[in-house]
């Protein structure tokens, strides 16, 4: 059996169609921005892999950190009051970065767990306080937070709901703020208004007293690099404070220079939430690493003298703040400072966009949108969704024939290049891409 049979033999791919025979794409390795198959074939990846490899691919310096700490302590038990030094260096590091009283770390194995453990944070903090009908949680259409149980109930994807079983009591969609889709004829502002009361009615419909947080990505991701309208953000978390519900939000994409920000919650929008959820790019993909980030006004009202009778905090894995990828993570961070990545991506994202935009002389595009190294191009040909969604596969195809890699969702194409790429590089991801869509129009009229 060779590679594709082997795969096809044994392997469930996530969010595979299993009713396909599609060839499997095998990519044995990968230098700088580039990736190559088992045939031989050169891409350019315009998704970091899946948002995450920041730094591109084949860094010696991040190798050398990681295999450095595995031949120093690749392992040991995070439970109880047992730890390691990259951990605590980690989470030390982090706090001088994250915004407000985010100051404390609960480190997981990716962003579905990093979600996953944030809700049941809240839900302790609650019973803890004695307020145990404080339950529900309120997400939003086109959202996208994890595939573990609770989190994979807080997506807000159509795609993503398939035969699988979902929380449905306890959590609650609110449509998504895509400027795009506003109602013909509103401004934006008040489009912005539209969906803030939206929140707020949901949360009295529910009740303040039963409502426990709002979960909310900074700029909506694998769902379409949803950009909010101006003032969205604070406007919300405004609403959550009257109410007394706790704000999170998931910069599993945003965090770590994918807008130019260590994290996006407050310098691009102007926000301090109650918790924030990283992964991704934490390590720039070379380790699985995620982490809850907690306000310390949370924790301290539930620890300490304050801490609940038999107060046992029993949430957490086998592999949290594992020493290897807390090394990796620590190594990424003093690259992305020593090499001024955050100040790269601003400038380089700014032309990146304005490029991007020139795609709207299309005329089967129908929207450009992202701020920096996070975008999306949005295919409308016509008034039929599955014909939209057709013309974007078929671009998808075209770029992987031109040597591009895109990731298509619905009708979009959805791109997050390494943030290392330099103007030259981030030109040919929109050439081969307005190549590709002409190809697209030629054939399908």
């Amino acid at each position: 059996m060779d590679l594709t049979e082997k795969d096809k033999r044994h392997i469930i791919h996530p969010w595979s169609d299993l009713g396909s025979d599609a060839e499997p794409t095998i990519i044995e390795r990968g230098k700088g921005v580039h990736v190559f198959d088992t045939q031989g074939n050169k891409y350019l990846d315009s998704i970091s892999g899946m948002w995450c490899v920041n730094l591109g691919y084949g860094n010696e310096e991040m190798a050398k950190a990681i295999s450095d700490q595995c031949v120093k302590l690749a392992y040991y038990t995070p439970f109880g009051d047992m730890t390691s030094p990259p951990s605590i260096q980690l989470a030390h590091e982090l706090g001088q970065l994250t915004p407000g009283d985010l100051n404390t770390f609960q480190f997981t194995n990716s962003g579905s767990t990093a979600v996953e453990s944030a809700i049941r944070f809240v839900h302790y903090y609650f019973n803890c306080l004695g307020q145990p009908e404080k339950k529900h949680i309120i997400y939003r259409e086109n959202a996208y937070h994890g595939s573990t149980y609770l989190a994979a109930s807080l997506n807000g994807k159509k795609c993503d709901r398939s035969y699988f079983n979902y929380v449905t009591d306890i959590v609650h969609p609110t449509a998504d703020p895509n400027p795009f889709k506003k109602p013909d004829g509103m401004s934006i502002a008040d489009f912005c208004e539209l969906r803030v009361r939206e929140l707020e009615d949901k949360i009295l419909e529910i009740g303040p007293d039963k409502v426990a947080c709002f979960i909310a990505e900074p700029v909506m991701g694998s769902g379409g690099v949803i950009v909010p309208p101006p003032g969205y953000h604070k406007k919300t978390l405004d609403v959550c404070r009257q109410y007394d519900v706790l704000y999170i939000s998931d910069e599993v994409v945003t965090a770590f220079g994918r807008l130019g920000h260590y994290f996006a919650s407050e310098e691009v929008f102007g926000i301090v939430p109650d918790i924030i959820t990283v992964a991704k790019g934490i390590t720039s993909g070379y380790q699985p690493l995620g982490a809850a980030i907690i306000s310390d006004t949370l924790v301290n009202r539930i620890s300490g003298d304050a801490a609940s009778e038999n107060s046992y905090y029993t949430n957490g894995f086998t592999y949290s703040g594992h020493p290897v990828t807390c090394a990796a993570a620590l190594k990424y961070l003093e690259i992305m400072k020593r090499e001024n990545i955050n100040e790269h991506v601003l400038e380089v994202g700014a032309h990146f966009m304005n490029r991007l935009k020139t795609l709207m002389d299309f005329p089967a595009v129908g929207d450009v949108r992202g701020v920096c190294l996070m975008a999306c191009v949005e295919c409308v040909v016509s008034d039929n969704e599955q014909e939209n969604i057709a013309f974007a596969q078929r671009v998808d195809e075209h770029c992987q024939k031109n040597g591009l890699i895109v990731r298509p969702y619905e009708n979009l194409c959805i791109l997050s290049p390494p943030l290392i790429n330099d103007k030259a590089g981030l030109d040919q991801i929109v050439d081969i891409l307005s190549d590709s869509i002409t190809s697209t129009m030629k054939e399908m009229g």
